[in-house]
């Protein structure tokens, strides 16, 4: 069930015709990885006509700049994101936080064409980021984010191992946490596994069925991206710095 605060933000969304993507903590539910959120994380195309669109549902939610920086196209198009507090009698004290622009995540017009729509129990529909895009988007150097991109990409695999399209045991190879599955994965469909190897080399620890050995490469790769998680914010917290002491 998706808290009435959360449908408020969605449906005036929707009713602004605001080109946005769910992402964060609400999506991880929607895609069978349960995540206790207080926020609504929303992917947004950055151009002025859907900043005009989002101007509206925000309004329409009382919703108003709780931190730097400001609600501007210029620095949504730089990578930070932008938070708002709701006052709406529907969405009271609901966080929302927007950005259009993510570490290794393809540009908005990508991120659309491989959403996910869904509708709920009363009748409101809802874009989702597309899962391998959340799943790219959750590589950052918090710690919550790695359980739940394990979370996200088992879920996945059990709902659809029993009939798997190619395109799915290519995610699954590709982003696969767990030892266990990727050892049976590897190793049920070898050729595919070697091929990608290249872009994933734990991959042969994987096909080799030496555990120990991948989860030791899972740990490398995982730090890996938190650093290179950590180097893209560098410079974009110190801007916030600069605005905040302007401030």
């Amino acid at each position: 069930m998706i808290p009435n605060p959360i449908r408020k933000v969605l449906s005036s969304m929707r009713a602004r015709r605001v080109r946005a993507l769910l992402m964060g903590g609400q999506a991880c539910v929607f895609y069978g990885a349960a995540e206790f959120s207080r926020d609504t994380d929303l992917a947004i195309l950055a151009d002025a006509a859907n900043l005009s669109r989002l101007r509206r549902a925000l309004d329409d939610l009382r919703a108003e700049v709780i931190t730097v920086p400001p609600f501007e196209l210029e620095y949504l198009r730089r990578g930070h994101a932008i938070h708002f507090r709701c006052r709406h009698s529907e969405a009271l004290r609901m966080r929302v936080d927007v950005m259009s622009r993510m570490r290794g995540v393809d540009a908005f017009a990508t991120l659309w064409k491989r959403r996910t729509t869904i509708e709920l129990p009363d009748g409101t529909r809802c874009d989702l980021l597309g899962l391998p895009d959340l799943v790219q988007a959750k590589k950052t150097q918090r710690d919550k984010d790695w359980p739940m991109i394990r979370r996200l990409v088992e879920a996945h695999y059990f709902q659809n191992s029993a009939r798997p399209r190619p395109s799915q045991i290519r995610f699954w190879l590709q982003e696969l946490r767990t030892p266990q599955l990727l050892v049976e994965l590897a190793q049920r469909h070898s050729t595919l596994s070697r091929r990608l190897v290249s872009k994933r080399p734990l991959l042969a620890q994987a096909a080799l069925g030496e555990t120990k050995k991948l989860e030791r490469a899972l740990t490398v790769e995982e730090s890996v991206e938190r650093e290179r998680d950590r180097r893209y914010w560098l410079p974009l917290r110190a801007e916030l710095e600069k605005l905040r002491h302007a401030e």
